[in-house]
C-alpha cells in the first residue's frame, strides 16, 4: 500500500537525515588519510554526477525545461557555494579533534544562528520562544565544549572560549549563511518550479565548489588530489550518499513546509548517535548528552515557532 502524498515527506525525510549521517561518517573516515581539505573535496567532486544524475531526471520525467541563469543567481549561488565549503571543512575538523556525534549536533546549530543573523542584518524581531530557544542552544553548546571539565560553573562562563566550541558554531554560522545563500539562488530563477530550481542549483553549486577547493588544492598540495582519486571507493560512496541525502532534503520540503521537515531531521542525531559509539567507539558523558539535549530543544523551538 503507497503511501499519502501528505505523508510520503515523512520517510523521504529520514531517508534524507539517514543518507547525511552516512555521508559524514564516510567523510569522516576519509579525514586521517585525506586530511580536512581532501575529505570535503571527496563531498563535491565525487557528488557531481549524482546531482548532475538527479537534474537529468527532474529534466527528463518531470517535464521541466532548464532555467536561464542570471546575475543574482550567480551571486547567491557563489554565497552558499563557498559557505558551504567552510562550513564541511570546520564539520570534519570538529569531528577530528571531539567526536563523530558532537561535530552533527553543532552543525545544528544553524537553525539557531539563523535567528540570530535575521535579528543583526535584517532587523527581523525574536519572538519570545526564540529567545528561549537561542537560550536552550547557548546552554547545549557550553555544555558540550567547556572550556573548563572540572569546574562546570566556570565553563558555563568560558565555554565561548573553547576552540571545539567556536570552530563548532562556525560551521553552524557557515551552514546558516550556505542555506540564505541556495535558497536566495533558488529564487532568482524566476518561473522555474521548486524541483528544478533546487537540481539546477545543487548541480551548479558543486561544479563551482570541485572547481574552487580542487584547484587550491592542486596548488597548495597537488599530493592531495592524487590520493582523493585512490580512495575512489570510500570517495564514491561519500558522494553519492551527499547527493542522495540532498534530493531527499529538497523533496521532502517540495511536499512538506521547511520547519516540519528540519523538525524531523533531528532525527539525524539520533542515527549520529549510534554511528559515533557503534563504528567510532566514541563515548559521549553525561554532561555532553545533556548539552546535546538542550541544543535538540532549541533547535525543536526555533522551528516549530512559524
Amino acid at each position: 500500500m503507497s503511501l499519502p502524498a501528505d505523508w510520503l515527506w515523512i520517510p523521504v525525510t529520514i531517508w534524507a537525515a539517514f543518507a547525511q549521517t552516512l555521508r559524514n561518517a564516510a567523510q569522516r573516515s576519509l579525514t586521517d588519510t585525506l586530511g580536512t581539505l581532501g575529505a570535503t573535496l571527496v563531498r563535491f567532486l565525487y557528488g557531481l554526477p549524482f546531482a548532475a544524475f538527479w537534474l537529468w531526471l527532474v529534466h527528463r520525467f518531470g517535464g521541466f525545461a532548464l532555467p536561464t541563469p542570471n546575475a543574482v543567481f550567480a551571486g547567491w549561488v557563489v554565497v552558499g557555494a563557498v559557505a558551504q565549503i567552510i562550513a564541511t571543512a570546520l564539520l570534519l575538523r570538529v569531528m577530528a579533534e571531539r567526536n563523530f556525534a558532537l561535530g552533527v549536533a553543532y552543525s545544528k546549530s544553524e537553525i539557531i544562528q539563523v535567528a540570530l543573523f535575521g535579528l543583526v542584518f535584517l532587523g527581523d524581531p525574536i519572538s519570545t520562544a526564540s529567545a528561549a530557544a537561542i537560550a536552550c542552544g547557548t546552554l547545549g553548546v557550553l555544555l558540550l565544549a567547556p572550556a573548563d571539565k572540572e569546574r562546570p560553573l566556570r565553563a558555563l562562563v568560558a565555554g565561548w572560549t573553547s576552540r571545539t566550541a567556536l570552530v563548532g558554531l562556525g560551521s553552524g554560522a557557515a551552514f546558516a549563511l550556505s542555506a540564505v545563500g541556495y535558497r536566495g539562488a533558488a529564487l532568482a530563477l524566476d518561473g522555474a518550479p521548486f524541483l528544478m530550481a533546487a537540481a539546477f542549483t545543487l548541480l551548479v553549486a558543486q561544479c563551482i565548489q570541485t572547481c574552487l577547493l580542487g584547484g587550491w588544492l592542486l596548488v597548495r598540495d597537488r599530493a592531495v588530489i592524487g590520493r582523493v582519486f585512490r580512495a575512489w571507493r570510500a570517495s564514491l560512496f561519500a558522494g553519492f550518499m551527499g547527493a542522495a541525502a540532498s534530493a531527499g532534503w529538497f523533496t521532502a520540503m517540495a511536499i512538506e513546509p521547511v520547519a516540519h521537515v528540519r523538525t524531523l531531521g533531528l532525527v539525524e542525531l539520533v542515527f549520529s548517535a549510534i554511528v559515533s559509539r557503534r563504528f567510532f567507539r566514541e563515548k559521549m558523558t553525561r554532561r555532553e548528552m545533556v548539552g546535546m539535549l538542550l541544543l535538540v530543544a532549541g533547535v525543536v523551538i526555533i522551528t516549530l515557532r512559524h
